[in-house]
């Protein structure tokens, strides 16, 4: 089975973060998000993969290639026009076979083999009570009547959460060449939820599945809370001489503790260098460096230092901060 991943995006809604990594490197809960992502394909039994990348798309490649073994083929996407795009761009990697769509800002928990096991396409969904920015589907006898991008006047809290199980993926392919060719947008993008709505109005039927574990790591705040559900499910770290654990957290057996508590919902990556520091809620990344510092709420970037007082900071890769 295929799964279509597209990660072509720049992650405006990280930065500083993704102005030197693309989002789905990002770390939270000792992996980068597409680490997630590819470990929940892989259990559920996918063996090949569709990535589609861009914007510094040549780390993630390398991220892919040096630590997974599953058959991957990378396509780029040089112009960041939509979802839909993105699978028409990767069309030709697109086969007979039902795939996978997943996207590559969420980390997901729930079940999908119920969901492959179907006769029907399905596409995950989550009730929201503002489903504004969101793309929502309209149900009839069970099966999707109408898929809305974005409505202004909500009439479902049917919001779409990025997973979408395809049977028919040829006629999607149709779908959205068609778009591309009749060049048909919804906000100034071709639409993945206006391709799907052709389908279903050329007869395709489509169920949806509920999805309550969705996990959202596109900004500061939603990527600390994705933090905080998956340290809640696998947690590690012990106290140590010089080192208090408040768990869950996550520490990598690389990273230099001193004299420091850690903890609760902090995750630690690798080479990072912690000392005479209290850290809780927050992620530090690769090579960081933090001395006499109380942290809360803090995202730290691929070697970045601070050094000296309570803040609450969210600084980018290689930067510094000295507070006196």
């Amino acid at each position: 089975m295929r799964a279509i991943i597209p990660v072509a995006g720049e992650g405006s809604r990280l930065r500083p973060h993704t102005y030197s990594l693309p989002k789905v490197l990002i770390n939270v809960a000792g992996k980068p998000i597409i680490g997630h992502i590819l470990d929940k394909i892989i259990e559920d039994g996918f063996d090949r993969a569709t990535i589609i990348i861009g914007y510094m798309g040549d780390k993630i490649v390398e991220y892919v290639k040096s630590n997974y073994k599953i058959k991957c083929e990378f396509v780029e996407q040089e112009e960041r026009l939509g979802l839909a795009h993105s699978i028409f761009v990767a069309k030709d990697t697109i086969k007979d076979e039902p795939i996978l769509i997943i996207l590559g800002d969420t980390i997901f928990d729930v079940d999908l083999k119920p969901v492959i096991n179907e006769n029907y396409s399905a596409l995950g969904v989550k009730y929201v009570e503002d489903p504004r920015r969101f793309g929502v589907a309209e149900l009839k006898n069970e099966f999707i009547s109408k898929l809305i991008e974005k409505p202004e006047n909500p009439t479902s809290n049917l919001a779409l959460v990025g997973l979408y199980w395809i049977k028919n993926p040829n006629l999607l392919v149709k779908c959205v060449t068609d778009l591309i060719d009749k060049d048909i947008k919804t906000r100034g993008e071709y639409q993945l939820t206006d391709a799907l709505q052709m389908m279903v109005d050329m007869g395709e039927k489509i169920k949806v599945f509920n999805v309550d574990g969705w996990y959202d790591c596109g900004k500061p705040e939603t990527l600390l809370a994705t933090n905080q559900h998956l340290l809640n499910k696998k947690s590690n770290g012990k106290s140590t001489n010089g080192m208090v654990v408040i768990p869950p957290v996550y520490i990598s057996p690389r990273a230099k503790i001193m004299n420091s508590v850690i903890g609760p919902y902090t995750t630690i990556a690798d080479d990072a260098v912690i000392m005479d520091s209290i850290i809780r809620n927050s992620i530090i990344n690769q090579g960081a460096e933090i001395e006499k510092s109380l942290l809360d709420n803090s995202i730290i970037g691929n070697n970045a230092i601070v050094r000296g007082a309570f803040r609450r900071i969210n600084i980018g890769d290689s930067s510094e901060i000295d507070f006196y």
